[in-house]
């Protein structure tokens, strides 16, 4: 039985106290950055550690040490095409719960290279033109009104 991914993720911003934006290249779609992302790991696994863990994983930034804040956000949208054959058959919406990271400045990244291809920091305004997503940049449009 294949591993379904679960249709509910997290999207972290992560930003410094400038309103520098991370954004990330997606490696199976070149052109694409986004924020931080990833769905829960298990149906037992909480919001906060989804998006700690995805953050690590995507960045190879720890999150513990910088301020995470649940914005108690969440968008339902429909799954691209192109990312559906990830779920489970007749799944078709994904909710995504938004999170912000604020770290001290823009730090060195690592990244995971099957996940993403090059990495970029900046300006808020900048960074939600670059989003693929319409999610995502509102989300990063939001910074400046959360702060």
């Amino acid at each position: 039985m294949p591993a379904y991914k679960i249709p509910e993720s997290v999207l972290v911003v992560i930003y410094t106290p400038q309103l520098e934006v991370l954004l990330l290249e997606r490696a199976d779609k070149p052109g694409f950055w986004q924020s931080v992302t990833g769905s829960k790991d298990s149906l037992e696994e909480n919001l906060s550690d989804t998006a700690r863990r995805e953050v690590f994983e995507e960045t190879g930034i720890d999150a513990s040490q910088f301020l995470l804040n649940d914005w108690q956000t969440s968008n339902i949208y429909e799954i691209y095409p192109v990312w559906r054959h990830r779920y489970a058959p007749g799944v078709t919406h994904n909710t995504e719960h938004v999170f912000g990271l604020c770290v001290s400045s823009p730090l060195a990244v690592t990244l995971a290279p099957r996940e993403h291809l090059q990495y970029r920091w900046m300006p808020w305004q900048e960074a939600a033109d670059q989003c693929f997503s319409p999610s995502n940049a509102e989300a990063i449009l939001q910074l400046s009104s959360r702060l």
